[in-house]
């Protein structure tokens, strides 16, 4: 079994920080970057789960949602994560996207 514990805390950074963010940070990106992230992680998470399956998109449930987004599709992909590179991936996914946020 593969450690997803540096998938989670980094996921939990990011969403933590999201909702310490000021509306107009969130606003300005935040929350789309977010969104956009929490997207890919279900897509990845929908693949491994039913390969072959036409991934469903997560619908945009607002800004102030997007942390519990970001937690909720990474912790489904953390579920299905089989590897040491795909927990690396999945870090690095996180990592790219709080950059881009700037929180």
């Amino acid at each position: 079994m593969v450690d997803t514990t540096p998938v989670t805390r980094a996921l939990e950074t990011f969403a933590d920080r999201l909702r310490a963010a000021p509306q107009s940070r969130l606003q300005r990106g935040a929350a789309a970057e977010a969104l956009e992230l929490a997207r890919e992680l279900s897509r990845r998470a929908q693949l491994a789960e039913e390969p072959g399956a036409e991934p469903r998109v997560m619908p945009d449930a607002g800004m102030f949602a997007a942390a519990d987004q970001i937690t909720v599709a990474g912790h489904d992909l953390v579920l299905v994560l089989k590897t040491e590179d795909e927990v690396a991936e999945a870090v690095r996914l996180v990592a790219e996207a709080q950059r881009r946020a700037g929180v």
